[in-house]
């Protein structure tokens, strides 16, 4: 009788490791889809809150440039930059509009730039980027 140590062949560990490497490979696009939605809706509540603080203040002085309304400036709200939030005010008209951060993992998306102005219009127009 032949003794044999107990352990793994080399096609076998090869195996596991073919088999790991394809799960990586499906699991690892999903992942960072769904990383990049997650970030898509930071972005799009951020906006619209920046908004809802520019109506009030509206509502309160009568123009969107007079006095002074502290916006968020950046998408999620504290730790590291996802996109910047930039707003230009008028008396009767605002913009604001959001960039994703160079590097970043909405840098080179469909949705990398958002926009969003007093009436209501937002671009882009796809459906991913703002969730209905």
């Amino acid at each position: 009788m032949k003794n044999r140590t107990p352990g793994f062949t080399l096609i076998e560990v090869m195996i596991v490791v073919a088999i790991i490497g394809i799960l990586a490979a499906i699991a690892y696009p999903s992942y960072l889809e769904h990383v990049r939605q997650t970030r898509r809706a930071e972005v799009t509540a951020v906006l619209l809150e920046n908004a809802q603080l520019l109506e009030r203040h509206y509502t309160r002085q009568g123009a969107y440039d007079s006095g002074t309304v502290t916006l968020g400036t950046q998408s999620p709200a504290s730790g590291s930059a996802v996109a910047t939030i930039v707003a230009a005010l008028g008396a009767e008209t605002y913009t604001l509009t959001a960039t994703a951060v160079s590097g970043g993992i909405l840098d080179g998306d469909a949705c990398a730039v958002y926009t969003l102005n007093q009436v209501g219009q937002r671009t882009p127009a796809d459906a991913k980027c703002w969730r209905r």
